[in-house]
């Protein structure tokens, strides 16, 4: 008896403290381990939440819609792509691809604003981990408006059906071009992504064979895309539906194989081993723990909807954990639009927050290969810390950041307004604070700036200075680029 009430005991302190209401710094964690920074506001509004619904409520805020309308060239007509691979004449084919270029920027350019304005940064958190998974680029797809198109079916998945999502990556018109599906022909298949679809997207290596990636490879051939409409087609004719054999089992002849494939990759174990690997990665800590990620993978495998193992990842205690706070450091994007959520800041000439989160090694939309950027220790290098110093002065400062080149934002909001968007979508661009100065005049009594900005004490402890000298230092401090 006296064992059974010790027990009980123990499990209501464990139950009492996940039931708790969040503290400040417990607030913090969550908001910006799951968005871009946390502000005040968000902050609060945890607060009076436990663990649980706390996390409830980011989930049950997922959006499958962006917030800013998105460029107006992603829904009005095509370039004549045809007209384009016909010319020899190089100053029509400079134009063309300067028009790309722009467009291109105009992109980059709306997704930071979205990242910005979005109410569900975790949205945009799980977009960006996908589009880090499965990894296109400008330069290899070159037709904009098919990137915009991969970035939507992310968000309408984000934590959603993963299986649905595997299939219809080897079908996206944006995948096809980057890894040369739209080539690949019954005879004659590309391996590439073949290769790329157990390696990096699906299981690591290690868990599939060569004699695999040849055969996954004639089950993904015949895939073109309409140029007038950018639409995936399957031409029949060259479609290799003969048997194949894959992980030791026959896939029949038919016209299916291709779905075969997806679902007989889903059914090895390092599948959802895998990518919930890459999410602890995301969310907790560079060292994933192999038996939490083994309980977690088994959860995924009942039915592959994400947004319940992700519930579980987010309420895992090693998420909480004081040893993992400050482990993960903060991506190009996550430092720059982090700073301009976090401190409420007037939203700066998005075109210099592109230059400037290229220059920090993030060019969205723009992976350096198909491994995607490799993240954490990466991130960080003698030239990209004085880009970020330079940036977060700016800042902090209210002066904005360097760009360079045409006024992309300017376009982008030109065609949110010709798209016929309300004029608050813009207006909700541009917070309310100026820097350090206009955050602190907002909450002028706020007391906890530390716990709000940083996730770990500052390297520099001195207490000296009033609040506008303090907050300015620990931005510039190295506590400030780890969450």
């Amino acid at each position: 008896m006296r064992w059974i009430a010790l027990i009980g005991a123990l499990v209501w302190l464990a139950t009492a403290t996940s039931a708790h209401a969040l503290s400040v710094d417990e607030a913090r964690h969550l908001v910006s381990r799951t968005g871009f920074g946390a502000s005040v506001q968000e902050i609060e509004a945890m607060r009076p939440l436990d663990r649980a619904a706390a996390v409830d409520r980011l989930i049950s805020g997922l959006r499958s819609v962006p917030t800013v309308p998105p460029p107006a060239f992603v829904s009005g007509p095509r370039p004549d792509w045809p007209a384009f691979y016909r010319s020899r004449d190089e100053e029509v084919r400079r134009t063309f691809n300067r028009a790309r270029d722009a467009e291109a920027a105009q992109l980059k350019a709306w997704w930071l604003a979205e990242m910005a304005a979005t109410p569900s940064p975790l949205t945009e958190r799980l977009v960006l981990f996908w589009h880090n998974h499965f990894t296109s680029s400008v330069d290899k797809v070159r037709h904009i408006d098919l990137l915009f198109r991969q970035n939507q079916l992310f968000r309408s998945h984000a934590a959603g059906d993963v299986r649905a999502l595997m299939h219809a990556i080897p079908i996206d018109a944006a995948m096809l071009r980057y890894l040369d599906g739209n080539t690949s022909r019954r005879g004659r298949p590309n391996e590439n992504f073949a290769r790329e679809w157990f390696e990096l997207f699906t299981l690591g290596e290690g868990a599939y064979t060569e004699a695999d990636i040849k055969e996954a490879a004639r089950a993904f051939t015949g895939w073109t895309i309409e140029e007038a409409t950018g639409t995936p087609r399957l031409l029949r004719n060259q479609h290799d539906d003969g048997e194949k054999r894959l992980f030791g089992q026959i896939i029949p002849a038919g016209p299916d194989s291709q779905r075969v494939v997806v679902d007989l990759t889903l059914a090895q174990p390092a599948a959802a081993r895998f990518l919930v690997g890459k999410l602890w990665r995301e969310f907790v800590s560079p060292t994933p723990d192999p038996a939490t990620v083994e309980r977690l993978a088994t959860r995924l495998r009942q039915d592959w909807q994400l947004a319940p193992v992700l519930r579980a990842l987010l309420l895992d205690p090693a998420f909480w954990a004081e040893e993992t706070r400050g482990s993960l450091i903060k991506s190009p994007v996550d430092l720059i639009i982090g700073t301009i959520r976090s401190l409420e800041l007037v939203t700066p000439d998005m075109a210099a927050l592109v230059t400037v989160t290229r220059l920090l090694g993030q060019d969205l939309f723009n992976p350096p290969n198909v491994r995607g950027w490799p993240g954490h220790e990466a991130w960080i290098g003698t030239q990209t810390l004085l880009v970020r110093r330079d940036a977060l002065q700016r800042l902090a400062r209210g002066e904005g950041v360097r760009g360079g080149g045409a006024n992309e934002a300017g376009m982008m909001a030109g065609g949110m307004m010709a798209a016929g968007a309300a004029p608050a979508a813009v207006a909700s661009l541009r917070g309310r604070a100026v820097g350090v100065a206009g955050w602190l005049a907002l909450y002028p009594r706020l007391g906890e700036e530390r716990a709000v900005l940083l996730a770990v004490p500052p390297v520099d402890r001195a207490e000296t200075g009033d609040r506008l000298a303090r907050v300015e230092r620990w931005m510039l401090d190295p506590a400030y680029h780890v969450k």
